[in-house]
């Protein structure tokens, strides 16, 4: 049977696409193979030499990996609202609606990456299957944080929250004020 796919053009030398088996990833050209494509878009300059193997030329550097679940049956790249940040939109086979909204700047990422860790640790899994296991069930998941996850931290005892947002050096209202903006940054 050959792969289903879904794929969208994310900027000029990535792309989004995902698979049957519901994992999602974003693949770009490197900078330096980009630079001599345009120098020479046809590539014609370079149709005498192969790759290792007689493998492809050019090699795409995979950046982010995502295990959803579910069969992703759509996935594009839109704003939800007018003016608003691109996102990754995707649909499942079963219904679920997911985004994946770029971070706009390094402090964000590191607040949410160790929200991530936190909960992970404070909140296991009702089956007790890791959750890092289940996200990396084809691949590693790589460059990308599990909002469902953090969006947990509301449902933990005020104890716990307290005690994670003092690990983060903020207050419970403030790392809930922190989630809602992500969450309505998009929509």
């Amino acid at each position: 049977y050959p792969l289903r796919r879904q794929r969208q053009m994310c900027i000029r030398d990535s792309i989004a696409g995902a698979d049957k088996f519901g994992n999602i990833f974003v693949l770009r050209l490197p900078d330096e193979v980009s630079g001599e494509l345009e120098n020479d878009p046809t590539g014609n300059t370079y149709s005498w030499q192969q790759g290792y193997l007689s493998g492809a030329q050019y090699k795409l550097v995979n950046l982010v990996n995502y295990y959803v679940g579910e069969t992703i049956t759509r996935l594009i790249k839109t704003s939800l609202t007018p003016g608003g940040a691109s996102v990754l939109l995707y649909v499942t086979l079963f219904g679920s609606i997911g985004v994946l909204v770029p971070f706009s700047s390094r402090e964000d990422v590191d607040f949410f990456d160790h929200l991530q860790m936190h909960v992970k640790t404070n909140n296991p899994p009702l089956c007790g299957r890791d959750h890092l296991s289940f996200r990396s069930y084809y691949f590693p998941v790589k460059n990308v944080i599990d909002g469902d996850l953090c969006e947990q931290f509301s449902e933990l005892s005020y104890e716990t929250q307290r005690k994670i947002a003092k690990e983060l050096e903020r207050t419970p209202p403030e790392v809930h004020k922190k989630l809602e903006d992500m969450r309505n940054s998009c929509l």
